[in-house]
């Protein structure tokens, strides 16, 4: 199922959404980007030809309610996400403010900004959670509540919005070779080698599956792991 589309993302500047804006544009679809400022909608627009931006600082959902979306989409995917490691000990309020507010809070805003146009086109949610939203480890409380929220946020909204014709699928990608695992590497005083972990791109392909899964069936949770070696 392709064809030209409509898509809404978060997180196109880098990793695994702008490897899935790369394959978006490059079959035709329609992208709408949400950027964080002018000067990066206007690097996303140079950078994704024919693609529109929308500017809201995820940190501040208040201004996603600003929005002008258009008034089909056939998906909406939140790729954006932050991460601050660091024992409850000591973690500082900040830090869990601004990791369930990101990786939470502004994707049920901006979903629920969607949803109109969702419903429109029996559109799809993609959001891309983690493993921290399976199982949270030492260091990673922060980070895996805001993941595990995203995940109670998916399975809430896929029971409300199944009469509308909207589809909700969870993708929990193990480590993947991204900006945000070279931080989390030196958060934890680890040596990197993205050839170690899983490519953006191969999670992006999992994104498009569910995206272009035949209307009979809806896939609920993906799970990506690193591959043996």
């Amino acid at each position: 199922m392709t064809g030209r589309r409509t898509h809404l993302l978060t997180g196109a500047g880098s990793g695994i959404g702008a490897e899935l804006a790369d394959r978006l544009s490059e079959r035709g679809d329609r992208l709408v980007l949400v950027a964080r400022s002018a000067e990066r909608a206007a690097e996303l627009e140079q950078r994704f030809a024919g693609a529109s931006t929308l500017v809201a600082d995820l940190a501040d959902p208040t201004t996603i309610e600003q929005l002008a979306l258009p008034a089909r989409l056939e998906s909406v995917v939140h790729a954006a996400g932050v991460v601050e490691l660091g024992p409850v000990a000591e973690l500082s309020t900040a830090a869990w403010v601004e990791q369930t507010t990101v990786n939470l809070v502004a994707p049920a805003a901006l979903t629920r900004a969607a949803l109109p146009a969702l419903r429109a086109a029996r559109g799809t949610v993609v959001l891309v959670n983690s493993g921290a939203g399976l199982a949270a480890h030492p260091q990673w409380a922060a980070y895996a509540a805001s993941k595990h929220g995203l995940r109670a946020l998916a399975d809430s909204l896929r029971a409300e919005e199944a009469p509308h014709g909207v589809r909700v699928t969870s993708v929990y990608p193990g480590r993947t070779a991204t900006a945000m695992q070279r931080k989390v590497h030196e958060q934890e005083g680890k040596a990197y080698d993205p050839a170690d972990w899983i490519r953006p791109g191969t999670v992006a392909d999992a994104v498009l599956q569910v995206l272009d899964l035949p209307r009979d069936a809806t896939l609920t949770d993906v799970t990506v792991r690193p591959g043996p070696r």
